[in-house]
């Protein structure tokens, strides 16, 4: 892996020089993002004073068809800010330039964020943000069971057991919108078990594999051992769930702390939230990946000073300043020594994850297959079909739809 994304790193000959930036460069960026950046952006513009950014906020559930709108008419932006979850799609229209020689070093970045914009050998992004899952858990019940985290499969299921000794409604709170964030989230079980989705070269789907079945039933287990409900908490419901013993663990992001802290204060937080990295499986601790990567398209009219914008948002300093600015955790490895970020205590099993998180498959048709396949989960969640049942269902459908790219 090393080896092949620091060939990416290096596989293009165009290069970027150091010489200030001019023109007009156009940047497209979906969500709240994109209402931070204009200001954020101050210092840049500061240093580049013949250059002038315009900012283009799209809603994010608007983004994708807007791009490959723009695509295929010719009219895109210069630089736009892509999602791990479904830049593959927008990938493979082969409409992205390659990511310069010397611009960044790909051992920069946590490895599963930096390869998820790797395509035979070349980067066509650069990584901006990364998080990954983590077992965020209440302390107070723990510690009156006597319990730490759990670090393995066992030791999450004895654990959920107990929570519910302590009075929790609900040992773990589970993913059940039944959508595609299920099947990112069973891609993270999947992996701890030894299994994978598509195959290590990346042309077959193997969703059926015997290993994948095993990690089905193991999640299915806690809804038909009552350990976790089908029915909740949604995503937006996790903050009260957690907080009224509802749940007492839950496999989720960073974002959960803050959460937290909105509804209960500091002070409740301090007392009652631990975070550690996911439980291991067979194959170890395996947390799901989520990132956003800058990238530049062929067709825009100022490349160069699109490169220099993203060459300047992935430096370690400016990946600190833009996590107090709007709280996106760095991909940039250097910058998690800031203090920052290292004094936080709950984000240290945030930065172990993300040395090993995996991404869902990058493969063009992931958003069919991928939801379909949460959709399906559903049904071993109410015991209406066997994980067998459901992944050779989905199997079927997924060869159907192909890899695309």
């Amino acid at each position: 892996m090393a080896a092949s994304l620091g060939l990416a790193a290096t596989a293009h000959a165009q290069t970027i020089d150091d010489a200030p930036a001019s023109g007009v460069l156009q940047l497209w960026i979906g969500g709240a993002e994109g209402e931070k950046l204009p200001s954020f952006l101050a210092d840049f513009e500061k240093a580049n004073p013949e250059l002038k950014v315009e900012i283009t906020q799209i809603p994010s559930d608007q983004f994708d068809a807007k791009l490959l709108t723009a695509i295929a008419a010719g009219t895109v932006p210069d630089l736009v800010r892509l999602y791990s979850q479904s830049q593959a799609s927008l990938m493979a229209t082969g409409a992205f330039a390659a990511v310069p020689e010397g611009l960044v070093k790909a051992e920069d970045f946590f490895p599963g964020a930096y390869a998820t914009s790797v395509k035979g050998g070349v980067a066509y992004g650069v990584p901006m943000d990364a998080y990954a899952t983590m077992f965020q858990y209440r302390k107070d019940l723990a510690d009156k069971a006597g319990l730490g985290a759990p670090k393995t499969w066992d030791e999450m299921k004895a654990f959920a057991k107990a929570m519910q000794g302590q009075g929790a409604t609900w040992g773990l709170g589970m993913d059940i919108g039944y959508d595609i964030y299920n099947a990112q989230g069973l891609n993270e079980y999947v992996h701890q078990n030894g299994g994978g989705l598509l195959s290590a070269d990346g042309t077959q789907w193997t969703i059926n594999s015997d290993a994948n079945v095993a990690a089905l039933d193991y999640w299915g287990s806690f809804f038909s051992e009552g350990l976790a409900s089908p029915d909740g908490p949604k995503f937006l419901d996790t903050v009260p769930w957690f907080t009224s013993n509802e749940i007492a663990g839950k496999d989720i992001g960073p974002w959960f702390e803050q959460w937290l802290v909105d509804a209960n204060g500091r002070e409740w937080v301090n007392a009652n939230l631990a975070t550690a990295i996911m439980p291991a499986g067979p194959a170890g601790s395996v947390s799901a990946l989520g990132s956003g990567s800058l990238a530049v398209l062929k067709d825009g009219k100022n490349p160069t000073a699109a490169w220099k914008l993203v060459r300047y948002m992935t430096q370690p300093e400016t990946q600190v300043a833009w996590y107090k600015y709007f709280g996106s955790l760095p991909a940039v490895k250097a910058a998690w020594d800031d203090p920052a970020i290292a004094a936080n205590g709950l984000l240290n099993a945030q930065r172990e994850a993300l040395q090993t998180a995996v991404d869902v498959p990058q493969v063009s048709t992931w958003n069919q297959v991928g939801t379909y396949l949460g959709q399906q989960m559903e049904l071993v969640a109410r015991g209406q079909a066997t994980a067998k049942q459901v992944l050779d269902d989905v199997q079927a459908f997924a060869e159907s739809a192909g890899v695309g790219n």
